[in-house]
């Protein structure tokens, strides 16, 4: 990582930081109400749970957490949300309108979008955003080449689509700390056939035409069903 928040870290155990995240979240699982009491009581009863759970777990995560990099990243995580949010409800009311059209407006495409993000998380983290707003959905990355195949309804300007997909890279090479920054400019896109969609490359090419133990499964002449 590139490490662009500066030399200074505050290394704590993850563990400690998850069980501290699981009492926060019981707080809002619980729905506890809005007075300092009622919130610390739950807050409490959360810390009791979830730190002796996430001890527990403690060799699932990495052994130390940047603090202050955590914290700092906390900026870029409320952009993220809210961006994102406005564009799930402009993409709501956009697909709304076309099937609500006496001519539904329809003209399907897909296009493959080169990343910036190298990390899982952040690949996954751009990928599902995609998916969760309406008339988009991630089809497969691309490992080689570091890009997402997208579909589209309506790709006669796949620039409108992509353009908030930058937006959230942007803050996601900020939240994940990643090699890039958002000043490095974006890969250009391709766009493809919207009746060919990409064969899948996560889905190796032996175990789609092969059988267990890459055996070539065929029915033989007077096998069948009837016996």
């Amino acid at each position: 990582m590139s490490d662009r928040r500066g030399s200074a870290r505050v290394n704590v155990r993850r563990w400690l930081v998850a069980g501290l995240l699981f009492a926060v979240l019981w707080v809002f699982v619980r729905g506890a109400a809005l007075t300092p009491r009622s919130l610390l009581r739950n807050f409490l009863v959360g810390t009791a749970v979830g730190l002796p759970v996430a001890y527990v777990f403690r060799r699932l995560y990495e052994e130390e957490i940047d603090l202050l990099g955590t914290i700092s990243a906390i900026p870029y995580v409320v952009g993220y949300i809210v961006v994102f949010s406005k564009e799930v409800i402009v993409a709501n009311l956009d697909v709304a309108y076309r099937v609500l059209r006496i001519e539904p407006q329809f003209e399907p495409q897909v296009i493959l979008v080169p990343l910036r993000v190298q990390t899982a998380v952040g690949i996954t983290t751009i990928a599902n955003s995609i998916t969760i707003t309406p008339g988009t959905i991630t089809l497969d990355h691309d490992p080689d080449e570091n890009a997402l195949y997208v579909h589209m309804i309506d790709g006669r300007d796949p620039e409108a689509v992509v353009d908030p997909i930058r937006t959230w890279e942007d803050y996601a090479l900020e939240i994940f700390d990643e090699e890039r920054s958002p000043e490095d400019p974006p890969p250009e896109i391709r766009v493809h056939p919207p009746d060919h969609p990409p064969e899948p490359k996560t889905v190796p090419e032996r175990d789609a035409e092969h059988g267990p133990g890459g055996s070539v499964t065929e029915e033989r002449p007077g096998e069948g069903s009837d016996r």
